[in-house]
C-alpha cells in the first residue's frame, strides 16, 4: 500500500479535487526513488504543487432564510428575536446554502451558531452534526389497532411495555431485535457501541419524549386522501379493517399508540464522535467557524462513514419504536391494523444537498411524487396532527415538529416558586390537572414535570393555524388524546445527588467517570506540552 493516499492528503489539509491524481502520482514517484518518510513526502508535495489552498471563512453576511412563523404576543417577539440571531450566525457558514424556521421555533442553546428548534438548513456536500444534535433521529411512530380494554388498562400495559429515565434496561429485561445483529460495527462512528444499542431498545429516555394513547376517526374522505397521495398500503389496511363501517357518516374509529423518542445513548455517542471529527476536519480547511457549525465533507471517506452511521441510527430508532409497540400490542391483546411514522431530528439527502432539521418534520414529496405522511404532536392534551406534505420549497419543504416553547423550562418553573425559592408543588399539581382535565396522564417516576405539560408549550391552536397559514402541510386527520405517559420529574441526575441517596452501583459509575475525566485531562495536558 502506498505511503501517501487520498486520505493522507485530506488529513494534511488538501481539499479533494482535480489535483489529487497528480499529487498521488508524484508521491508514488518519490517513494519509488527511496523516500519513505511521510512528513518529508508531504513537504516535497507542498513545494512542488505550491499548496496554497485558500482557507474557508465565515461569510460577511448570512444567506437569507425564510420564516414560517408569526409573533402574536410579547413572548413570541422575544423568542423570535433570539431565533433570528442564532440563524443569522449559522447562515454565515460557507457550506450552508439556505435556511428556514418553523412555527415552533425556539432557541436550543446559547452557543454561537446553534441551530434553533424548528430550524432547517440546506448544506452542499456537508453534514453538520450539531444541526441534528445529540438526539439523532428523534422521531414519531403511530400504530392503529383495535382493543376492547379500558383506557386505564391499556395505559397499565403501555407502562409495562416501555421505559423512561436515565440509564438503560437491565440485562435480564433486554429486548431482542434483528437490528442489533447488522454488520455495521466496524464503522468508526459505531465501533464498540453494541452495548448502547442493546440496552436502550424499548427505552424512551426523558424530557419531551412520550407514549400517547388516543383515537383516530377515519372516514372515506381520509382513506381517499391517502390513496390519492400514494399511501395505498395504509389506505388498504384501514379499508380491510373497517369494512362497511366506512359507510357510516361518522366513519370508523381506531385506537392509536403514538411514541416520540430518539436514539438514546447510541445516538448520543455517534453524535459525540461525529461532532469531534467535524471540528477536527473543519479546522484543517477553515478559520473562525463556531463549534456548533463544524461540518464533515460527505465526499470524503470520513464523511461517508458518518452518513452510513446515521442511516444505521435511523434503522435502530425505528426498531426501538416498533419494539415498544409490539410489546404493548401483545400485552393488551390488541389487533394491529397499520403503522407509520417520521423523523424530525435528522439529515436527509436530496441530490448533492443535505437537508438538516432540528425539530422539523419532512413535508416534501418523495422521489415517486408521493407527499410524505407526517405526525405533528402539539402537547399531551391536544390532538396529534396527521399531515401530508405540501413540498413548499419556500420553507425548504418542512413543517414543525410540535408546539415549541416561548421560554425555557427553568423560566416556566420559576413562575411556580414560593417566596423562599422552593417549588410550590400544590400549584404545579393544580396547573397540570387543569391543563389535562379528563385525560389519564401518567408520570413514569410519579412526580409531574410541569415543563412538559401543556403549560410549558406555545398554544396548540396557534401552531396549527400557522401550519395552514404558511402552507406547510395538509392536515388529513387528528389523533385525539385519551392519555399519555412521560418520564416526569425523576429528581436530580445520579451524579448530582447526595451520596447517601445513591446505590453502590451508581457510586461506582460516578467514580469511574471521574477517573476517566482525570485521565482525559492528563492526556490533553501532555498533548499540549504541559507538565503533569
Amino acid at each position: 500500500m502506498p505511503l501517501i493516499t487520498g486520505q493522507t492528503l485530506i488529513e494534511a489539509g488538501w481539499i479533494p479535487g482535480p489535483k489529487f491524481p497528480a499529487l498521488l502520482a508524484a508521491a508514488a514517484d518519490y517513494e519509488s526513488r527511496g523516500i519513505h518518510d511521510v512528513s518529508y513526502l508531504l513537504k516535497l508535495l507542498k513545494r512542488d504543487f505550491e499548496k496554497d489552498v485558500p482557507r474557508l471563512r465565515l461569510r460577511d453576511e448570512p444567506v437569507a432564510f425564510t420564516e414560517a412563523i408569526e409573533a402574536t404576543c410579547e413572548l413570541d417577539e422575544t423568542n423570535l428575536a433570539a431565533v433570528r440571531r442564532f440563524m443569522g450566525q449559522l447562515l454565515r457558514v460557507p457550506v450552508i446554502e439556505s435556511g428556514a424556521v418553523m412555527p415552533d421555533a425556539c432557541p436550543a442553546g446559547m452557543a454561537t451558531a446553534t441551530i434553533p428548534v424548528g430550524g432547517a438548513i440546506i448544506a452542499r456536500n456537508a453534514i453538520l452534526p450539531a444541526a441534528h444534535s445529540a438526539d439523532i433521529c428523534c422521531s414519531m411512530h403511530a400504530s392503529l389497532f383495535r382493543c376492547g380494554e379500558t383506557t386505564a388498562k391499556m395505559l397499565d400495559d403501555l407502562t409495562a411495555s416501555t421505559r423512561f429515565g436515565f440509564g438503560g434496561r437491565k440485562e435480564e429485561d433486554r429486548v431482542v431485535h434483528p437490528v442489533l445483529y447488522e454488520t455495521v460495527w466496524s464503522n468508526p462512528f459505531l465501533r464498540g457501541l453494541e452495548e448502547h444499542a442493546a440496552k436502550h431498545l424499548a427505552d424512551q429516555g426523558d424530557g419531551n419524549h412520550f407514549a400517547y394513547l388516543g383515537k383516530l376517526r377515519v372516514t372515506r374522505g381520509f382513506v381517499r386522501a391517502l390513496d390519492e397521495a400514494g399511501h395505498d398500503d395504509i389506505a388498504r389496511a384501514i379499508r380491510d379493517a373497517s369494512g362497511d363501517r366506512l359507510d357510516d357518516p361518522d366513519g370508523d374509529t381506531f385506537h392509536s399508540l403514538v411514541t416520540h423518542h430518539g436514539s438514546r445513548g447510541l445516538g448520543a455517542q455517534v453524535f459525540g464522535r461525529g461532532h469531534k471529527a467535524a471540528m477536527r476536519e473543519t479546522g484543517k480547511i477553515a478559520d473562525g467557524i463556531p463549534d456548533a457549525a463544524a461540518w464533515l465533507d460527505t465526499t470524503t471517506p470520513e464523511g461517508q462513514d458518518y452518513w452510513d452511521a446515521l442511516q444505521y441510527v435511523a434503522r435502530w430508532t425505528k426498531a426501538n419504536h416498533e419494539s415498544i409497540h409490539a410489546r404493548f400490542l401483545e400485552r393488551s391483546g390488541a389487533i394491529p391494523v397499520t403503522a407509520f411514522g417520521n423523523e424530525h431530528n435528522f439529515v436527509w439527502k436530496r441530490g448533492d444537498s443535505f437537508l438538516h432539521g432540528k425539530g422539523a418534520t419532512p413535508a416534501w414529496k418523495d422521489e415517486t411524487g408521493r407527499p410524505l405522511l407526517g405526525l405533528i404532536p402539539l402537547n399531551m392534551a391536544a390532538p396529534i396532527l396527521v399531515t401530508l406534505g405540501r413540498d413548499n420549497r419556500e420553507f425548504l419543504s418542512f413543517a414543525p415538529h410540535g408546539a415549541g416553547r416561548n421560554q425555557s423550562r427553568t423560566a416556566t418553573m420559576r413562575e411556580f416558586r414560593k417566596t423562599k425559592g422552593d417549588t410550590d408543588e400544590k400549584a404545579v399539581a393544580r396547573a397540570v390537572e387543569a391543563a389535562t382535565k379528563g385525560l389519564d396522564i401518567r408520570w413514569y417516576y410519579g412526580k409531574p414535570d410541569l415543563s412538559e405539560s401543556p403549560v410549558g408549550y406555545k398554544p396548540a391552536a396557534q401552531v396549527r393555524a400557522q401550519i395552514e397559514q404558511f402552507g406547510l402541510a395538509d392536515i388529513a386527520a387528528e389523533i385525539t388524546p385519551l392519555g399519555c405517559i412521560m418520564a416526569g420529574d425523576s429528581g436530580p441526575a445520579p451524579w448530582m445527588r447526595k451520596k447517601e441517596e445513591l446505590t453502590p452501583k451508581q457510586l461506582r459509575q460516578i467514580e469511574h467517570r471521574a477517573d476517566r475525566r482525570k485521565d482525559r485531562q492528563k492526556i490533553r495536558k501532555w498533548e499540549e506540552g504541559e507538565e503533569l
